[in-house]
């Protein structure tokens, strides 16, 4: 896929690790929080506008498609973690995702975004419930998502459909690997699709997960605040 105008990052792969045994039955290891209020309270500041800086992507893109799984309660947590269903991210960031889902148009696919940016203190939560770096970064150390960097997404077809990438958003297991080959040639092709694209558009892979890109051109401070939500007092 070439797409003009864009540069492409040509990241070298290392050797995959040593995979090691699947995290199984997540509601079994305690969050030890009490419900998203917690989360709520415990973030740094409350806006009634997005900093500078920042933007609301459907504000560009208003045919994206959305499944914030953490402003619901459909997550490996268990909890809703988000006030509500946004994706928010830094002006650059949203402009390359802006760029990849005009790129997708002429193959009728689009792109479904699970998650955006991600404050901090949500990423605490998330520690707390799977305190594993193949899948969850250190909030010590900050996540991309935490920057506005980082997007969790897939593609979908004309009619809305999520392409078959052979496991769920937020698989934590093998599968769920690039590395991973014992699948499907269509599978195989579309997660290839993806991560072109991506590439092109200034974003990196990470191993474990089809679903995580990080973009690479511009580095960002970990950011957590708390957005408004449309017709909600805060």
């Amino acid at each position: 896929m070439r797409l003009p105008c864009i540069l492409v990052l040509f990241l070298g792969c290392g050797s995959p690790d040593q995979v090691q045994p699947e995290i199984k039955q997540l509601n079994e290891i305690p969050l030890n929080i009490r419900d998203k209020t917690e989360v709520d309270e415990r973030t740094a500041t409350v806006n009634d506008t997005l900093p500078e800086g920042w933007v609301d992507v459907k504000s560009l893109i208003p045919e994206l498609v959305l499944d914030i799984r953490y402003a619901t309660s459909d997550n490996f947590v268990g909890i809703q973690l988000y006030p509500c269903e946004r994706c928010l991210l830094r002006k650059e960031v949203a402009e390359a995702i802006a760029v990849a889902f005009e790129a997708l148009r002429a193959d009728n696919l689009g792109l479904k975004l699970f998650d955006c940016y991600r404050p901090r203190s949500v990423q605490e939560a998330l520690w707390r419930k799977v305190p594993d770096a193949r899948y969850v970064t250190n909030p010590a150390k900050g996540s991309m998502h935490n920057r506005g960097a980082a997007v969790d997404l897939t593609l979908i077809d004309q009619n809305g459909h999520e392409i078959d990438m052979g496991t769920e958003y937020d698989f934590f297991g093998e599968k769920a690997y690039h590395t991973f080959t014992k699948l499907p040639a269509e599978v195989l092709t579309a997660r290839r699709k993806l991560r072109d694209l991506m590439q092109e558009v200034g974003f990196k892979h990470i191993r474990t997960e089809w679903w995580h890109y990080s973009y690479q051109i511009k580095n960002y401070e970990v950011s957590d605040f708390r957005w408004p939500c449309p017709g909600q007092a805060l």
